[in-house]
C-alpha cells in the first residue's frame, strides 16, 4: 500500500494543477477560439496538461532526479501513452464486456491509472 507522503502530497497537487490547465485551455479552445470539435480542442488542450504534468514531476514532484528532460519526456509519454490505453482497455472490459456502468468502470480505471502513474513516475521516469 501506498503511505501518505510529501512526495504524494506534491503529486497530488501537480496533478490537479495540470488538470486545471487541461481544462482552462479546453475552455479557451472551445469559447474564446471556437473550435468546432470538441475532441481537437481537448486533444489541443490535453498536449498542454500533459506536459504541465511533466514539468510538475520533473521539477516539484521528484526533484533530484534529473536526468536528461528529453530522455525524461520521453519515458513519461511512453507511460502516459501505455497507462492511456490500459484505461480505455479496462472501460471498454468492463462496460462492453461486463455490461457494467461506465461511471463505476471510469472511477475504479481512474483509481488504477493514479496508482500506476505515481509509480510508473517515481520507478521508470523520474528514479
Amino acid at each position: 500500500m501506498i503511505r501518505p507522503t510529501p512526495e504524494i502530497f506534491r503529486f497530488a497537487v501537480n496533478g490537479l494543477a495540470a488538470t486545471a490547465v487541461h481544462y482552462a485551455v479546453l475552455n479557451v479552445n472551445m469559447t474564446v477560439l471556437e473550435f468546432r470539435s470538441a475532441g481537437l480542442a481537448n486533444l489541443v488542450a490535453a498536449l498542454f496538461g500533459v506536459s504541465a504534468s511533466f514539468l510538475g514531476n520533473y521539477f516539484y514532484v521528484f526533484p533530484g532526479n534529473h536526468g536528461r528532460m528529453g530522455t525524461r519526456f520521453l519515458r513519461f509519454c511512453a507511460l502516459y501513452g501505455t497507462i492511456a490505453l490500459f484505461h480505455g482497455a479496462a472501460l471498454w472490459l468492463w462496460t462492453d464486456h461486463a455490461g457494467l456502468d461506465f461511471r463505476v468502470g471510469f472511477v475504479v480505471a481512474t483509481g488504477a491509472q493514479v496508482c500506476l502513474t505515481y509509480l510508473g513516475n517515481k520507478y521508470l521516469v523520474f528514479r
